[in-house]
């Protein structure tokens, strides 16, 4: 099985170019944005993978994940937040921003049987492996 981050230089070049000019301070954002990727752990089991989303302080409905042609994808498109007319911001030190990751999936995972949790800020998703079809070794008579 293979999962793996889907290759950034698969990325269209207005993408490659929008994600460059994105991350330059104080241009045409409203501050850092760095690589918009949430942190990811995998780990392998006997019975499948588990892969573990770093995403605190997301609601777990404006989490997507999509598997569609190999391809499993978890993301989070930012809302826009309205600010109340009395309060003036003095400092923000973190927000929220939208991020994207993609993985290729192989084909021993069961894409029908993929779970998703959300807990303590960590999305976990298990992908479990599909039952191996065991050749059981037969014997050729010779006639």
């Amino acid at each position: 099985m293979t999962v793996r981050l889907h290759h950034p230089a698969r990325k269209s070049f207005d993408s490659v170019v929008d994600d460059f000019f994105n991350s330059i301070p104080g241009l045409w954002n409203d501050g850092y944005s760095g690589i918009n990727l949430a942190p990811v752990n995998i780990s392998e089991t006997a019975g499948g993978f588990n892969l573990e989303v770093s995403v605190p302080g997301i609601n777990k409905e404006d989490i997507k994940v999509n598997v569609e042609k190999g391809l499993l994808t978890i993301s989070y498109d930012k809302k826009e937040e309205s600010k109340p007319e009395e309060s003036k911001t003095i400092r923000r030190e973190f927000s929220h921003r939208s991020f994207k990751r993609s993985f290729t999936v192989a084909d021993e995972v069961n894409a029908d049987a993929i779970q998703a949790k959300y807990e303590n800020g960590i999305l976990k998703l298990f992908l479990p492996k599909k039952e191996q079809v065991k050749d059981s070794p037969k014997q050729v008579v010779v006639q």
